[in-house]
C-alpha cells in the first residue's frame, strides 16, 4: 500500500487536497488573490498528476480514486465557501452539492448491488465539471480583476453551470436506472 501512496502522482492528488482548507480560508478571508492562486496551483497539479501517473507508469489503484475525491472535494468546498461570501447563489450550491450525494448514492447502490464496478463520467458529466471548474476560476477572478467583460461571463456561466447541474445529474440517474436490471446481485 504505501508504494501507491508514494508515487509523485498520487504526492500530488495529495498535496491539492492539502490546498482545500486553504483555499476555502482565503475565499472566507476575502483574499481573492491567494485564493486564486491556490486554485490555479491545484488546477496544475491535477493536471500533472495525470501525466505523471501515465508517462512514469505509476497509475495505482488508489490514484484512480483519490483524484476525483480530490476534484470533487475542491470544487464543492469553492461553491460553498463562495456562497457564504455572496460570489455565487445559494440554490447553485445546493444543486451542485445535491448532484454530488446523487452520484455517491448510485455509486454506493451500485456497489452494494453487485460489488464493485466501473462507473465513468458520461460526456453530460464531464461537460459539467469543465463548466463547474471554468464557473469557480471566474468567479474567483472577477472578484480580483473586476472587469465588464468578466462580469458578464461570470452571470452566464453560473447559469450554464446550473444547466449542466441538472442535465447531468438527470443522465446519470437515467443511465442507472437503466444499467440496474443489468447487474447481477452479490452472491
Amino acid at each position: 500500500m504505501s508504494s501507491q501512496i508514494f508515487t509523485l502522482a498520487n504526492q500530488l492528488t495529495l498535496l491539492r487536497l492539502a490546498l482545500i482548507p486553504f483555499f476555502a480560508l482565503a475565499v472566507l478571508d476575502g483574499n481573492y488573490p491567494w485564493a486564486l492562486g491556490l486554485l490555479l496551483a491545484a488546477g496544475v497539479s491535477d493536471a500533472l498528476d495525470g501525466v505523471l501517473a501515465r508517462s512514469l507508469r505509476q497509475r495505482t489503484f488508489l490514484g484512480a480514486y483519490m483524484d476525483p475525491i480530490a476534484d470533487k472535494l475542491l470544487l464543492s468546498t469553492a461553491f460553498v465557501v463562495l456562497a457564504i461570501r455572496g460570489n455565487i447563489p445559494w440554490t447553485l450550491s445546493i444543486l451542485v452539492l445535491g448532484r454530488d450525494v446523487l452520484i455517491v448514492a448510485i455509486a454506493l447502490v451500485i456497489m452494494l448491488a453487485a460489488g464493485f464496478r466501473p462507473f465513468p463520467p458520461s460526456h453530460y458529466g464531464k461537460a459539467c465539471t469543465a463548466t463547474q471548474v471554468l464557473t469557480v476560476i471566474v468567479v474567483v477572478l472577477v472578484e480580483v480583476v473586476p472587469h465588464g467583460t468578466l462580469a458578464w461571463s461570470k452571470g452566464l456561466l453560473l447559469w450554464l453551470a446550473a444547466i449542466t447541474t441538472v442535465l447531468s445529474g438527470l443522465h446519470y440517474a437515467l443511465r442507472t436506472g437503466k444499467m440496474l436490471p443489468e447487474i447481477p446481485s452479490k452472491p
